[in-house]
């Protein structure tokens, strides 16, 4: 995880890439290991906060994209491009 040195520190500034821990009961391991065990699966930080000190994730579990749905939005964002492309040389254009 990367928290960026304090600008105002002084030599003993925390070392920006160190790994940090995940404070978790054991409970909430085991909850989060089984959810993640299915296909798909995985934990996602959702927010990074800071409270008394102490660096905060708020996480979810979350599944990755189907087949069709990467294939719209690679369309979707074809088109975005391709709209963009047209107005920049429509824009061009007109200068001259």
């Amino acid at each position: 995880l990367h928290i960026p040195e304090y600008a105002f520190g002084t030599w003993r500034n925390h070392d920006v890439m160190r790994k940090r821990k995940l404070l978790l009961n054991k409970r909430e391991i085991a909850k989060l290991s089984r959810e993640v065990d299915g296909p798909g699966k995985t934990i996602v930080p959702l927010q990074l906060y800071f409270k008394d000190g102490y660096a905060k994730v708020e996480i979810a579990v979350g599944t990755g994209k189907r087949d069709w749905d990467k294939r719209q939005a690679i369309r979707e964002r074809d088109a975005k491009r391709e709209a963009q492309r047209a107005l920049a040389n429509r824009v061009r254009n007109r200068k001259r």
